[in-house]
């Protein structure tokens, strides 16, 4: 049984408009469950083993709720063109590589080494087509100490034959067979419905169904796209309904939809109905032109929401960035699309990355009593300023210089993850 208390300046959402921040103060872990913070250590936790980091601030893990794992070798490339062009010119041809195992290793190995030294303690990330390749991600990922979900991918049309599969099932079927790993999941992964044929959603939906198997995919995310979308199929209301006629749209498990940026009332009421989580990417959504996502409709609407970096749109696996742009976004849609739709406060969008993404895990993102105990130790020393700041604006300002080497240590239920 790991038993220890962690000590240091504390920082953790309590609600989305509420920060708590406990100066010197202590967290309690007894076998990888948070006991709570305190200002002062309780008697029936002293004998628990102390590690003290002095001033450095402590927030919650936080989670990266939409990442493609394979287009970080790609990660900046191309980000004059729009989705699909985008998508066709670079991102299709790099993931094909992945039917090299060797390759997939060597790129996994850069990914999960840098995703060790940032703020992200759990995942739900994107693989390849490939069973093996995805396995490899699994498997370095878990060897790592992260908790997650990762995807092989489904598609089947629209695509290069490389990227394409006629036995899309029974792939599926096969790849979670082999889908052996702790702490690291399998997720139902349909790239978008422009990539998958009606024969593989209806599959996919039926498999979900069978095995409640959590899905995620994209939606409403560029105009380009969308109009494909209404092209290939005509009697779907909107996008989402697209994937709700397969099942695949939070009615069979839990459902995660990238983006979101274009979703009407229609498709935010439906999200609403069958609980869909909604994965910000802004970074992602301003990098390929796509929009500014309505993230404060979505709060108000009480839709399920957590950040992503959208690596490869994304330019960083730094949660921190995400933290950032989403409130940078939020700003931009109050200013130039609807000024009623008031900008995200920083409590709002730190709450996103950590217990608003981290509750599709259950009870993660917070260091209240009975949640996980994910953590991340960051010292803020090498962001110099000769003026005292509270731990609120320490925080703010680490989160805005988005310097991933101020992490020095992390733990994700209770296993401690080595940074520094």
């Amino acid at each position: 049984m790991k038993r220890f208390v962690l000590k240091g300046t504390i920082i953790y959402c309590k609600s989305k408009e509420e920060l708590a921040a406990v100066d010197g103060g202590y967290a309690v872990c007894e076998d990888g469950i948070c006991r709570g913070v305190f200002e002062t250590l309780p008697e029936r936790y002293q004998s628990f083993t102390l590690k003290d980091y002095g001033s450095c601030l402590i927030i919650p893990g936080m989670t990266d709720l939409h990442v493609h794992a394979p287009q970080y070798t790609v990660c900046g490339y191309a980000m004059d063109l729009e989705l699909m062009d985008w998508l066709n010119a670079y991102i299709f041809p790099e993931e094909a590589k992945y039917h090299d195992l060797s390759y997939a290793k060597t790129s996994y190995q850069v990914f999960v080494q840098d995703l060790v030294h940032s703020p992200t303690t759990r995942l739900c990330a994107f693989g390849t087509l490939h069973t093996e390749g995805t396995l490899e991600l699994m498997r370095q990922l878990e060897e790592a100490g992260f908790t997650g979900y990762v995807g092989k991918v489904s598609m089947d049309r629209n695509s290069p034959n490389t990227l394409r599969e006629t036995d899309g099932a029974e792939a599926l079927k096969g790849w979670l067979s082999q889908c052996n790993f702790k702490h690291i999941r399998p997720i139902l992964t349909p790239r978008f419905i422009p990539a998958c044929s009606d024969r593989l959603m209806a599959e996919i939906g039926e498999l979900q169904a069978q095995t409640h198997l959590p899905l995620q995919s994209h939606l409403s995310e560029n105009p380009i796209e969308i109009a494909f979308v209404k092209e290939l199929c005509p009697d779907a209301d909107f996008y989402g309904d697209a994937y709700d006629r397969f099942g695949t749209f939070g009615t069979n498990g839990s459902t995660i939809m990238a983006h979101c940026v274009y979703s009407d009332e229609a498709e935010i009421a439906r999200m609403k109905e069958n609980n869909v989580y909604v994965a910000h990417c802004a970074e992602s959504n301003f990098n390929l032109s796509s929009g500014i996502a309505p993230v404060r409709r979505f709060l108000d609407a009480g839709l399920h929401m957590g950040l992503g970096t959208d690596i490869g749109a994304g330019t960083s696996v730094s949660m921190f960035r995400s933290v950032k742009e989403a409130i940078i976004a939020s700003k931009m849609y109050w200013r130039l699309i609807d000024s009623r739709q008031k900008p995200l406060q920083f409590s709002e969008a730190f709450y996103l990355a950590t217990r608003g993404g981290g509750s599709f895990f259950g009870k993660a993102g917070s260091f209240e009593d009975g949640f996980d105990f994910d953590a991340v130790v960051i010292d803020d020393r090498k962001i110099r300023t000769p003026l005292p700041k509270d731990p609120v604006n320490r925080l703010e300002r680490v989160i805005y210089a988005d310097d991933c080497r101020t992490v020095i240590d992390k733990y994700i239920q209770g296993r401690q993850v080595i940074c520094g």
